[in-house]
């Protein structure tokens, strides 16, 4: 079974972020503790996400936020083999933090989806597309919900929860089509369906 890295992002996630529910929900979760959570430093950042997955022997699944994605992106290049899929969401834009250059440049070489929100102030939804086509990641597009933290309402996040889940192989029909809290999932864009 895959041990799962919880990778916060700035400032870490509290007890309401959809992050601290997951570590409820999957048995033996592991969060990446920061020296520095105010201090997006990507080298320090990854070194910690390095050091986990270094620590934790056998598959790695991720569970990313904001800058915390970028770190995992980062880290993770270096343990491809172990890595079973990463759930990044809402990461940051690389370009704001000047590290685009530091991130893997082709596809990630383990399955992975970007959850991406229409009016993230951390990342547009059309650069989130550009790093799901850089990295062959699926894109996951909930349409206007802020920096998908928790003051834009991600506590218990459910469908969340089943998107992690279907990146590790768990629960997945045998057509890439999902229908998850009256939404629908095909490929590679997720939109609302008519029924929600």
């Amino acid at each position: 079974m895959a041990t799962t890295l919880i990778i916060p992002g700035l400032n870490s996630s509290g007890s309401a972020h959809w992050q601290t529910w997951f570590e409820s929900q999957i048995p033996d979760a592991v969060r990446v503790i920061q020296a520095d959570w105010k201090r997006a430093n990507l080298a320090e950042w990854s070194s910690r996400v390095r050091r986990d997955i270094s620590r934790n022997p056998g598959p790695i699944l991720i569970a990313a936020h904001s800058f915390g994605a970028l770190a995992a992106v980062q880290a993770a290049e270096d343990y491809r083999e172990r890595i079973v899929g990463a759930l990044l969401v809402a990461p940051a834009d690389p370009e704001k933090f000047g590290v685009t250059d530091l991130l893997p440049a082709g596809r990630l070489g383990f399955p992975a989806t970007i959850v991406a929100s229409s009016n993230d102030p951390w990342l547009s939804i059309e650069r989130a597309v550009a790093l799901a086509i850089r990295w062959g990641a699926n894109l996951v597009d909930v349409g206007e919900a802020g920096h998908i933290n928790a003051d834009s309402g991600y506590g218990p996040w459910p469908f969340g929860l089943v998107l992690l889940q279907h990146i590790s192989g768990r629960n997945v029909a045998a057509e890439r089509t999902a229908h998850v809290e009256g939404r629908t999932i095909v490929g590679f864009l997720e939109r609302p369906s008519a029924a929600a």
